[in-house]
């Protein structure tokens, strides 16, 4: 189960197996809070991102990050084929950029995030992030927005796409 608020640890241990995640209140004001988590080592980013949204019960924030992974999976929209191209690098990055937002589909908090990381030899690779393994940690600060965020899905793509009728 995970934890209730922020403040605590997040127990996540049935997606990595150890000691969780950190989080932790930085800011509340009446437009929302501000959230830092920090990642450790062998958390995946999406299930970790995905847990907190839960536990706090986000409907609406943005996020950015910074840190580094062991290996990612990012994915490149193909229209025609109405999917994601896998972009796999399995080898050590750091985080250049990691930026996205929460969402309800439905009832449950939904996490679209896009990354850039930067490799050895100073080449990047860039897109939707569809999975990160964190080494050695990932910080991210997530700042809720005033109202919250809808998705609906496009008939066109398929995919749920924010909603600002809502």
């Amino acid at each position: 189960m995970f934890a209730t608020r922020t403040g605590t640890r997040v127990a996540a241990s049935a997606l990595r197996g150890h000691t969780p995640m950190q989080t932790k209140l930085l800011h509340r004001a009446k437009g929302g809070r501000t959230i830092a988590v920090v990642f450790d080592p062998g958390d995946e980013v999406m299930k970790g991102l995905e847990a907190v949204a839960r536990d706090e019960e986000l409907s609406g924030a943005h996020f950015t990050a910074i840190g580094a992974l062991r290996s990612v999976t990012l994915g490149f929209f193909d229209l025609g084929r109405r999917d994601y191209r896998r972009i796999v690098v399995e080898q050590q990055c750091e985080v250049v950029s990691l930026v996205g937002n929460v969402a309800l589909d439905g009832d449950a908090p939904k996490i679209h995030a896009h990354a850039v990381v930067g490799l050895g030899d100073g080449a990047t690779r860039g897109g939707h992030l569809l999975e990160g393994w964190v080494q050695p940690t990932l910080e991210v600060v997530i700042v809720e927005t005033p109202r919250h965020l809808q998705r609906k899905p496009d008939p066109a793509t398929g995919l749920p796409l924010l909603d600002l009728e809502e």
